[in-house]
């Protein structure tokens, strides 16, 4: 069932139970007697029109692109896809919450916030304590330009009520946290408002608690008079955790599929997993652990199709917030001044390749989630399909929206989200094509089957999208490597870099070009973006070509290049010395060590030849090593 045939029935039971769905206000008053008052309560007086922008944005937990979780919202249909743009190729550069959150909030790929897991030694709250961001992030940067912020909902994993306050997370002129261990309990959350004590709303579902705190905190914002940026971040369709155990790591908590509100339970009955060539194959695909994956049998295919069912049900909750706080902006006079933003941590899978639901791979459906844009100048239902735009580039967007100058230590690009300028970007290829993707550790299934921690999880990768050619890249840590041509396999089953595929005549083809030959650009610039900082991350191409002359892998594949990027090399360097991006040992977070080669500033990858990629190096005589070769 799509959404033309479910916009009608939602539409009627959200008005229907708008009183229960979305209570009026939030603060710290009984979450049952707030579910009593009205959806709206007395019409204030319009504010006037301001001249500085606000943000309203809601970031879901675990939400999918390609398994149509937008299509069975239509409220978000109604007030955002309808009327903004929806980003259709925005990606997490780590598919996993805390990292990925990490880099939404500071601009900065994981491998530079070294925020890398979800809980200690390598991730969660206390490390990006102590590495120094907590007062050094989006929030931060955004009062001292003059804002007001506040939040609601999770901000990290193991932000708990023991370590909530000590310190309390730096930037917010209001907030009213989730914390841990009851962060993913749906029916047992703990939230914790300002300095306050941490408070149980057990028995009382999450989001619709998150939902009374978040028109609070629109009200106080409002109330204030000062331009503000609000952050609603409700755990839906994350997977309901009961944390079982004293530590915060992978084996002490036991995963189930999500739970919804009590009014959205009876909804979907008959949905499945989208039947997708990706999903349950009968051919094992992927490479390093995922392909040595068995085919789920009936009964576990049955249980995912209901963990898929509760998924949906659980963002029904979510899409009466959406409401809620249009509705509300509206009556504040405030919604023609608000950009109201989408999104989601990362994607999720479910199936595809055999996994059990999850996410922490590099492949499409964990990676490419939602970003959609309303506000002032955004065009109203349009879908930019020609950019490919990350979670890094959301803090810089955020400063371009609100007219705060760029820092210079942004990884990421502002996103243009006027239909002009998407549309002269993705002409003219004034923006980058490429999204890094990197991931360092673990990978576990949810649900009730193979809930076993897989190692060796790490890998590097490169989605790559643009004229003539769509492609994904990716080398994992145990150093096998996956090109994939997505305009051809869409569905990733067919790795062209397979020990069969290269034994297989005639030569397969990627972008037009041999597979090995479009392997060594995306080698080249997945060695340069594995460790790049700023304006690295921002123009790798120039890295290897200074004088300007290469900014897309069309450029690259230029046969003036091939010598350049010769993937035959000898490990003492020299003529033709191309390393490759290749690790020396998987590890479970970001360590230099396990890192193999990386491209360092003067241009020259580290330990790997006198040469190599590094245009910018030159002989004694003065001739650039390009000439030479």
């Amino acid at each position: 069932m799509r959404i033309a045939a479910l916009t009608a029935a939602l539409l009627l039971q959200a008005a229907t139970l708008g009183g229960a769905a979305t209570p009026g206000r939030g603060d710290d008053d009984d979450a049952a007697s707030a579910q009593q008052r009205p959806l709206v309560g007395p019409s204030r007086e319009p504010q006037q029109r301001r001249r500085q922008p606000n943000v309203v944005f809601i970031l879901t937990d675990d939400q999918d692109v390609h398994l149509s979780s937008l299509d069975y919202m239509p409220l978000v249909k109604k007030h955002l896809l309808e009327k903004g743009t929806n980003f259709m190729k925005h990606y997490a550069t780590t598919a996993v919450c805390c990292p990925s959150r990490v880099t939404l909030w500071t601009g900065k790929f994981a491998h530079n916030t070294n925020v890398t897991d979800v809980s200690p030694p390598y991730g969660g709250y206390p490390k990006f304590v102590s590495e120094g961001f907590n007062d050094n992030y989006f929030p931060v940067w955004l009062q001292e330009a003059g804002y007001n912020t506040y939040y609601t909902g999770k901000l990290f994993n193991v932000h708990t009520v023991e370590n909530y306050n000590s310190p309390p997370p730096g930037g917010f002129t209001g907030s009213d946290f989730l914390l841990d261990p009851h962060t993913y309990d749906y029916l047992n959350s703990t939230f914790q408002r300002n300095g306050q004590e941490p408070r149980s709303y057990e028995g009382h579902y999450s989001t619709d608690v998150l939902a009374e705190k978040a028109y609070g905190l629109l009200d106080e914002a409002v109330d204030a008079g000062k331009p503000f940026f609000l952050v609603a971040a409700p755990i839906a369709p994350h997977a309901n955790v009961v944390m079982n155990g004293p530590g915060h790591g992978i084996h002490s908590v036991y995963f189930t599929e999500p739970v919804p509100a009590e009014r959205h339970k009876h909804l979907f009955k008959d949905e499945k997993v989208p039947r997708t060539a990706n999903f349950n194959p009968e051919e094992p695909s992927g490479a390093n652990w995922v392909r040595e994956l068995p085919q789920q049998n009936s009964t576990n295919v049955e249980y995912n199709d209901h963990f898929y069912r509760q998924r949906l049900r659980a963002l029904q909750a979510v899409d009466e917030l959406v409401e809620g706080l249009v509705e509300r902006l509206e009556r504040h006079g405030l919604l023609e001044d608000t950009y109201v933003v989408y999104s989601s941590d990362n994607g999720f899978h479910i199936g595809q390749h055999r996994l059990q639901p999850g996410k922490s791979c590099g492949y499409e459906e964990d990676v490419n989630v939602p970003l959609i844009v309303r506000g002032p100048g955004v065009a109203a239902g349009y879908a930019a399909d020609g950019v490919v735009t990350t979670h890094a580039d959301l803090a810089p967007t955020f400063f371009d929206l609100l007219g705060i100058p760029p820092r210079a230590d942004f990884d990421g690009d502002a996103i243009p989200v006027t239909r002009e300028r998407i549309e002269e970007v993705r002409d003219k290829g004034g923006r980058r094509e490429h999204a890094g993707i990197e991931y360092w550790g673990f990978a576990m299934g949810e649900g009730i089957y193979n809930r076993n921690p897989l190692e060796h999880n790490t890998y590097k990768a490169i989605r790559l999208s643009g004229p003539g050619y769509n492609l994904y890249y990716s080398v994992w840590c145990n150093n096998e490597h996956e090109l994939y041509d997505m305009e051809t396999d869409p569905g990733q089953l067919h790795n062209l870099l397979s020990s069969s595929a290269s034994s297989s005549p005639p030569p397969l083809l990627a972008a037009g070009h041999p597979a090995h030959k479009v392997a060594a650009r995306l080698d080249a610039l997945l060695l340069v973006l594995k460790t790049c900082a700023a304006g690295t991350c921002r123009d790798p191409w120039r890295q290897m070509h200074p004088d300007g002359s290469v900014r897309s892998l069309a450029d690259a594949l230029a046969p003036r290049y091939d010598a350049y990027y010769d993937y035959d090399y000898d490990e003492e360097g020299g003529a033709g010395g191309a390393p490759r991006v290749e690790y020396r040992y998987c590890a479970n977070g970001f360590l230099e060590d396990a890192e193999g080669p990386t491209w360092q500033a003067d241009g020259r990858p580290f330990g790997w030849g006198e040469y190599g990629y590094g245009e910018l190096r030159r002989r004694e005589d003065g001739t650039r090593w390009e000439d030479w070769v």
